[in-house]
Order: structure tokens, then C-alpha cells, then sequence
């Protein structure tokens, strides 16, 4: 066992305080070197450090947001596509979609996570759905994932609601669905963390 590895923590950073000070005292000059000239990577946050400082909207704020794709391309709904990404620096996909309107990192958690990640959202039951809330279908491929954000019911038998989305082959869209209504229905409900009443 080596002398460093038998010492203290406290003895250990008297060594080096006591190093560091020897060397300034011979007036030696100690600098990082670099074996190129390009600069160290930036350091960067993972989505799991991001994800956990998304500020608080309001539902109303959030469908005002989701309202916007509708009419941002020149009029026109945004194209969909699971690789590019719109002005606003989200992808053009469902979930790059729901990030915008939560205001999520750029370019946006995929479905996968909106679904797993606890510090996200939660899951509720279907009854509880509120204006804001997601159904998210988490199974299967990127071709058959899926999440919509509830808008409210079509009427007082809840067989049927308006949702925005964002859908392959057509865009940004505001209509009628049924998704999780049906038993089985791999579409189930959550509810965004950072969403406020």
C-alpha cells in the first residue's frame, strides 16, 4: 500500500497545499498543457440535469403553445419529421412537440422518456385527465410511439376528446380522438410534472 493511500483525507490535502506552496515559493510556473491547440470540451448538461429545471406553465399557457404549430409554417401546420428541427429549436416529431409546449430542453426528451422519467411526468388515471395531460403510447418502434396532448372531452359520456398532435404524414393537428379509451389500449395517461393549475 502506497503512503498516499494510507494517509487521511486531511493529511492528504496538507501534502499538496504544502507542494503547491514549495512550488510557488521556488517561483516555478505550473500550467495545464494541452497536447493540441484546440480548446477542452465545453462541459454540458445530461437531459436527466435539464429535465429537473423546466419552469412551471400553466395548462392555459400550454395549449396556447401548442396552438402555435398549427399556423407557424407560413400559415400552415409544421411539417412533421423525427430529424429536423423547427425555428423554435424542438424537433418536429409528437414528443419534440410536447417539449415545446412545456417549455422542456431543446430539442426535446423522446416519447420513451416523457413516459419513464419520473421527473417528467407521473401517471394518473384516465378519469382524471385534465386540459395539459399526455397520453402516451411508449410501446413498440419511433414508427408506432406515440403521444398526444388532452385537451378536453367531447361531452359529458367521455368517449371522445379533442387533442393536439403532432402526426406523421400530416403535421401539427387539432382533432377528435379516442386514444386509451379503449380497454387494453397501450395509450395511457400522465401528467406533466412541471404543469401548474
Amino acid at each position: 500500500m502506497s503512503l498516499l493511500s494510507r494517509m487521511n483525507r486531511k493529511a492528504r490535502i496538507s501534502l499538496v497545499a504544502a507542494v503547491a506552496g514549495g512550488v510557488a515559493l521556488t517561483g516555478l510556473t505550473v500550467a495545464p498543457s494541452f497536447a493540441s491547440t484546440t480548446a477542452p470540451p465545453a462541459v454540458t448538461q445530461s437531459a436527466d440535469e435539464v429535465s429537473t429545471q423546466a419552469a412551471p406553465v400553466t395548462r392555459a399557457e400550454m395549449l396556447r403553445r401548442a396552438k402555435v404549430w398549427l399556423t407557424a409554417n407560413n400559415g400552415a401546420q409544421v411539417p412533421y419529421s423525427q430529424t429536423s428541427v423547427w425555428k423554435d429549436g424542438y424537433r418536429q416529431d409528437c414528443s419534440g412537440y410536447v417539449s415545446m409546449t412545456l417549455g422542456l430542453w431543446k430539442s426535446g426528451p423522446n416519447t420513451v422518456e416523457l413516459a419513464g422519467n419520473r421527473d417528467l411526468t407521473t401517471p394518473i388515471k384516465l378519469a382524471n385527465l385534465k386540459p395539459g395531460d399526455l397520453l402516451i403510447d411508449a410501446d413498440g418502434s419511433n414508427t408506432t410511439r406515440h403521444v398526444v396532448i388532452f385537451e378536453g372531452w367531447t361531452d359529458g359520456s367521455k368517449s371522445a376528446y379533442t387533442a393536439f398532435e403532432q402526426r406523421g404524414g400530416h403535421g401539427t393537428d387539432h382533432r377528435t380522438l379516442k386514444y386509451g379509451l379503449d380497454a387494453g389500449s397501450e395509450y395511457k395517461p400522465y401528467r406533466p410534472v412541471n404543469l401548474s393549475d
